[in-house]
This record gives C-alpha cells, structure tokens and sequence, in this order.
C-alpha cells in the first residue's frame, strides 16, 4: 500500500501536468491558472501550487502578496469542493479520489485523527506538505463543522502560501533554492506550535 506522500501518478505524466501548468502560468492567464491550480490540487489534482505561486512571485516580486492572496483564497474554496466530494460522494468520487493517489490505508489513520482532533487537524494538513486532499474529503465524510473547516484552512493556507509570497519579496529569486529544498523543514515549527495549541485546548480550556 503507498505511503500518504506517494501517488500512483507517474513521474512522466506529473512532469507533463508541471510543463503544461508552467506554460499557462507564463500566459496572460497567468493569475487565472494559479488559481484554479490551487483550486483542484485541494481536492484531486497532484501537483502542489507551491511551485507556481513561487514562479509568479519571482516574475514580479511587487505582487508577491496578491499572488499569495489568490493562492489561498484557490486553495481553500478547493477544499470546500474536497468536503463536498467526501460528504455527498464517498462510496464514488471520494474513494476514487483516495485509490487513485494509494491513500486508502491512510484514509482510515486519517479518520482516527478527525474522532481526536475533529476538524482541527485540518490545519496540519493545510499548511505542511502532508496531502491537504485527503483531509478536506476526509472532513465531509465525518462531516465537521463546514464553517470551522473553512476558517481552520483559510488560516493554514494563507500562512502557507503568504510566507511563501513573503520570502519571495524579501530575498528574490535567490530563495526559491532555498524553499525548494528546506520548506519541510521550515514547517516544523508551525507543526509544533500547533501541537502545543492542541494541548492547551484540550487540557486548559
């Protein structure tokens, strides 16, 4: 069974989807495909908008915050898509979402973690490179709140992808090495923080 970060997706045919995003992103559509980029990669599509967002910021750094704007925005209203997939459709659409990307077995881990944290565990998902899709389907199946699940992936995706926009207008293009191989990393602080939030709600309040 494939791990949460693999894909039965094939590397020729991600390279393919990578090119011809690249090229679209370059048009005078430039703003419109990244946001339906961030849009579908919330619910099916396998390619992360990081890479994107990161190309049109370093195109022009001055609209860095508007693209990182765009991103979120893309992002969370995809992820509503994602909740509705798994709250009307499981039995179809949602599984076949989950077997495509081997996730079946994580699926079930996943829901474990909703029955713990409820929708809040949504906010790991949003911002750190685990697969956001399977916790926005795995969210409407358990049904949570829709209105915290909105909230809770405005939150992580803006901080996603602003501080991707952010470093982006404060260095150039020179970080885009550095996001490129260190952003798992840079998202271990958040992931803590996060934890110790978790801790103070259930323990402290």
């Amino acid at each position: 069974m494939a791990g949460a970060g693999e894909t039965t997706v094939s590397p020729g045919m991600m390279r393919r989807l990578y090119d011809f995003c690249m090229k679209w992103i370059s048009s005078r559509y430039g703003v419109w495909a990244l946001f339906l980029i961030a849009f579908v990669e919330s619910s099916f599509f396998p390619v992360p908008p990081d890479v994107f967002l990161i190309a049109m910021c370093v195109a022009v750094p001055h609209l860095s915050y508007r693209y990182g704007a765009i991103c979120s925005i893309g992002s969370v209203l995809g992820g509503a898509l994602g909740y509705g997939l798994g709250f009307w459709f499981m039995d179809s659409l949602g599984m076949t979402v989950i077997n495509w990307y081997g996730m079946a077995e994580k699926y079930q881990v996943v829901q474990n973690y909703f029955r713990e944290y409820d929708v809040w565990i949504v906010g790991t998902a949003g911002f750190t490179p685990i697969p956001y899709k399977l916790f926005t389907i795995t969210a409407g199946f358990v049904k949570s709140n829709f209105i915290t699940f909105m909230l809770v992936s405005l939150v992580a995706r803006s901080a996603r992808f602003f501080l991707v926009a952010w470093l982006i207008r404060r260095f150039g293009a020179r970080i885009k090495y550095f996001i490129d191989r260190y952003f798992n990393l840079l998202t271990i602080l958040f992931v803590v923080l996060l934890a110790a939030g978790f801790f103070t709600v259930k323990y402290m309040f």
